[in-house]
């Protein structure tokens, strides 16, 4: 059972690998990850403000990976085109922009006051 859950584990982390080494918005969202990280330390950004940007990060990147493999499941049962195909697409595609866009307003939130902050002071 202990091979069976360790095996999990190995197949785990080559899903995540097949993510970033065949999207390249995946690798964008990696980017973004590494500036918000670096942009945490070097404001020193509160527990509370940590978490929300761990979870918008988290939520962001499961949304494209969640995206992908429906991208992958597609293209297997339909590699023809299909109009349903393509909706699917579509959908999983705007899921991964909405996630986008709540950890945009997120990082804005937590990062523009500090990054501007006479702007900020005069609010």
């Amino acid at each position: 059972m202990l091979k069976k859950r360790l095996l999990s584990f190995k197949y785990a982390f080559k899903g995540i690998y097949t993510l970033f080494a065949s999207q390249p918005n995946a690798k964008i969202h990696l980017v973004a990850t590494f500036v918000v990280i670096s942009l945490g330390f070097y404001y020193s950004i509160t527990t509370y403000e940590w978490c929300l940007c761990i979870f918008a990060i988290a939520s962001v990147l499961a949304a494209e990976a969640f995206n992908t493999a429906l991208e992958f499941l597609t293209d297997l049962v339909s590699p023809d085109y299909h109009e349903l195909a393509g909706k699917t697409k579509d959908v999983a595609a705007g899921a991964v922009l909405i996630t986008a866009i709540g950890a945009s307003l997120v990082g804005g939130i937590i990062f523009l006051p500090k990054i501007f902050p006479t702007f900020f002071s005069t609010i």
